[in-house]
């Protein structure tokens, strides 16, 4: 069984709403085993609403439209759907006077464009919209459904979770789920990772295997259709055993655990505190460890580009080695950890490009330093820069160095 979905408004292609809704819906499809191959956006223009309406129609048996039920000349849905299904539109008088009645309890007088929301395409099945003054509604058309839904996201979803899904499960007599499981990896990026476990990926049909990156962690899908949770658990585990084997110490955990909650767990499991001190991630890194575990963190610096902070160390007696970058950040590290009398004591010392434009990967140097009263551990990042993505790829490496450094003690 597949679907498309098509969301529907010219604000969507201008940038100026994200288009949120088709991600929920793609996930609530999924959850139901329902293939999704096509996502398409189009503006509010006739002619290409109707081009994408029956494309979507030849490769899908479901099509699901967002957006362009309201009452303004611009809601072009119902008419698109009329013309491509070659039916009359027509008013409903149920609907029509459930708009009004709508209106009179808020106070207000409909206008006469309202009675637009009352109109739909013969024979199709009217879906109540409680939470708004727009019904949904579904048209069959050869062994299809064409499924229009409001815009509006709270709208959306409750019509999706209490009247579409319990309609498509029983028209189309769905008796499978697509259930995932995520696993995140840390210090390989996706192309290591591709290559270490490339075969399983090409090879896998049911479950199939796919990976996501993001800035310093890349996450691998395992996705099985079955009857169940508990069946396609069944099919996913010898490949996610498989897929740890190759990955080791690289998967640091599955589905919603972050890097940061299995940080604060290893800091919980050796009752250590940790302080942090960083240059050009601005506070991210900090930030990260807060959330992380809040009651053993300390204290975080942040110290700004181009600042001195070599009274600092006289004032604490702390060597300050400015020999190396790794030098400096272990020297800042140390400092941290004596300035806020942590078990440990975590530098980030970047030394970026003079091209700040650069948001990802900056042309620059990263240099991280964890120390403890028994030790330490270093690391060097060929990239640097001051950049979202650079920020969160430095705070990720943060946290591996940190998580390295309490598992091998």
């Amino acid at each position: 069984m597949n679907a498309e979905i098509v969301a529907i408004g010219s604000e969507l292609l201008l940038g100026q709403i994200v288009d949120s809704n088709s991600a929920w819906i793609s996930q609530r499809l999924a959850e139901n085993g329902i293939n999704l191959f096509f996502k398409t956006i189009v503006g509010d223009n006739p002619k290409r609403m109707e081009m994408i309406l029956k494309n979507a129609l030849e490769r899908a048996d479901i099509v699901i439209t967002s957006g362009g039920i309201g009452p303004t000349k611009d809601d072009l849905t119902r008419d698109i759907v009329a013309k491509v299904t070659n039916r009359k539109l027509l008013s409903d008088k149920e609907s029509l006077n459930d708009i009004e009645e709508r209106f009179r309890k808020r106070g207000f007088i409909p206008t006469k464009n309202n009675d637009r929301q009352a109109m739909f395409p013969e024979d199709s099945i009217i879906i109540k919209n409680p939470n708004g003054t727009a019904p949904s509604f579904i048209v069959e058309e050869r062994g299809k459904s064409i499924i229009c839904l409001p815009g509006v996201p709270f709208e959306m979803k409750w019509l999706v979770e209490n009247e579409i899904i319990p309609y498509l499960r029983e028209k189309y007599k769905l008796n499978e789920i697509i259930h995932y499981k995520v696993l995140k990896t840390i210090d390989l990026g996706e192309s290591n990772v591709d290559h270490l476990i490339g075969n399983i990926i090409e090879k896998s049909t049911n479950p199939t295997v796919g990976v996501l990156a993001h800035p310093g962690q890349v996450d691998v899908r395992i996705a099985a259709k079955a009857k169940n949770r508990k069946e396609a658990d069944l099919l996913i585990n010898p490949v996610k055993k498989e897929i740890n084997d190759l990955l080791g110490d690289a998967v640091f955990g599955e589905d919603e655990e972050t890097l940061e909650k299995n940080i604060g767990g290893l800091l919980s499991s050796n009752n250590n505190t940790i302080s942090t001190i960083e240059n050009i991630s601005g506070g991210a890194i900090s930030d990260s460890f807060q959330n992380a575990a809040s009651n053993l963190y300390n204290q975080g610096i942040t110290i700004g580009i181009g600042s001195n902070i070599k009274n600092l160390f006289d004032r604490y007696d702390v060597e300050f080695d400015e020999s190396d970058p790794v030098k400096i950040a272990l020297s800042q590290a140390y400092l941290i950890k004596k300035i806020s009398s942590s078990d440990l004591g975590l530098s980030y010392f970047g030394v970026i490009s003079d091209d700040l434009k650069v948001e990802n990967l900056g042309k620059g140097e990263s240099y991280f330093a964890i120390v403890s009263d028994s030790g330490y551990d270093t690391r060097h990042i060929r990239s640097a820069g001051n950049g979202t993505p650079d920020k969160r790829r430095a705070t990720m490496n943060a946290l591996s160095l940190t998580r390295k450094f309490l598992t091998n003690k």
